[in-house]
């Protein structure tokens, strides 16, 4: 018997770029609900990560205060599929499992 129990994972991400990544993969790819993902800072503080990426390279309004983390509330069938997404794009840390 399948354990269909909800679960959450946590995934760390240096970059808004990669964390936007993350959940564009889980919506479109893995069919994942959009209202089941979360998107925080880390640290508190408004950030766009702890580094640029593409988008924001040039820009002075990006403040990089800490890193930003995706949450996902998920069938505990999906935890391999999506830490395996998650480190696809670039995750730093995955938890939560």
């Amino acid at each position: 018997m399948a354990d269909n129990a909800t679960r959450t994972l946590r995934a760390t991400f240096e970059t808004r770029e990669a964390a936007d990544l993350a959940v564009e993969h889980l919506v479109q790819q893995h069919g994942i609900p959009r209202p089941d993902i979360f998107i925080q800072s880390t640290s508190g503080q408004n950030t766009s990560g702890t580094r640029s990426s593409r988008g924001d390279a040039d820009r002075s309004d990006a403040p990089h205060e800490g890193e930003i983390e995706v949450s996902v509330d998920i069938a505990s069938d999906l935890i391999s599929t999506v830490q395996r997404s998650f480190g696809e794009v670039g995750a730093i840390r995955v938890s939560g499992w």
